[in-house]
């Protein structure tokens, strides 16, 4: 009997003993809970992004341009508008790096300036055409109604506006340097039209979300709705197209400066570079040849920047990752 109860004092001795399992767990995974740190969207996407390659090179390489825009005027001594007479469209030497024009002018500083011309086009337009197309693309779908139908009747009467000419007509009539600023207003304000129309579809279903419909009936007002809750779920989609706008708009300055009809001298583009040298193309080739390869570059690096966004904001791309 003696024996019986000093093995029972035992067993509990040695239960006493033992973790308790069941706090140990719940302590770890609290520590777990708290060692654990939420990913933020943004440092998702840019994780994403890096893991492309090719999208980290043409970011490389915008920075590059936009860096040589910025500064490279300060490594020459020469002037975009201060001509040489004494080498008139001469070759590149170690004076004149890229070589000068028919007129002695520093084919080096005029495609510095250019560069910066276009890239200030580019950029202002794109982000200028975005915001337009997004407050109205989405008023259109919100309000539905009557007022979708004017605004889509609307939309598709200024598609068959001939947008080119005008622009071109309102380019040419500007004086005092300021040709450049109509530039971007005319691209701006026919630019938006096609863009509004693709965000007023995608618009429709998230006009139909719960948290859009609480907001109506909270009495929040419509355009703070649309500014606050749809432009921003569109977002992804806005910064894609924003990037991959800047393209078009320098390629839409490079044609009309290219004619004739863009931007004029003294000022300098990309599209007047080009349209200096493909009447020398024969006698003077570097006048064609250097800004045709920084205009390739420019787009060239801004379409991998598009490309990478694209697969880092899409949940489905192969640069999301695999989860090990």
């Amino acid at each position: 009997m003696s024996s019986a109860l000093e093995y029972d004092e035992t067993v509990e001795n040695e239960a006493d003993k033992e973790p308790n399992l069941e706090e140990q767990g719940g302590s770890g995974n609290k520590a777990a809970a708290d060692s654990f740190k939420r990913t933020g969207r943004m440092t998702l996407y840019v994780r994403r992004f890096m893991r492309r390659k090719s999208a980290v090179v043409g970011l490389v390489m915008l920075l590059v341009l936009i860096f040589f825009a910025l500064f490279g005027s300060k490594l020459s001594k020469w002037s975009y508008d201060e001509p040489d007479f004494t080498a008139l469209g001469s070759g590149p030497t170690a004076d004149h790096w890229f070589g000068t024009t028919v007129g002695g002018s520093d084919l080096y500083a005029m495609v510095v300036r250019g560069l910066g011309r276009s890239l200030s086009i580019g950029l202002l337009s794109s982000i200028g055409t975005t915001v337009i197309a997004a407050i109205v693309g989405t008023a259109i779908a919100y309000f539905g109604g009557w007022f979708e139908k004017v605004g889509m009747w609307l939309l598709d009467m200024l598609l068959v506006v001939p947008s080119f000419l005008l622009i071109a007509l309102i380019v040419s009539s500007a004086t005092g340097g300021s040709d450049w600023l109509w530039l971007v207003f005319g691209l701006t304000a026919f630019g938006w039209i096609g863009y509004a129309r693709t965000l007023r579809t995608l618009t429709l279903s998230l006009r139909e979300r719960e948290y859009v419909h609480a907001a109506k009936y909270m009495g929040v007002p419509a355009f703070r709705i649309i500014v606050r809750h749809l432009v921003p779920n569109l977002g992804s989609v806005l910064t894609i197209n924003t990037v991959l706008g800047v393209i078009g708009a320098v390629n839409s300055e490079t044609a009309l400066s290219f004619l004739g009809l863009g931007i004029k001298a003294p000022d300098t583009s990309l599209g007047t570079l080009l349209n200096a040298g493909q009447t020398t193309v024969m006698t003077s080739p570097w006048i064609l040849l250097f800004p045709s390869i920084v205009l390739i570059v420019l787009t060239f690096s801004v379409q991998l920047i598009g490309d990478g966004l694209r697969d880092a904001i899409d949940p489905y791309s192969r640069s999301a990752g695999k989860a090990e």
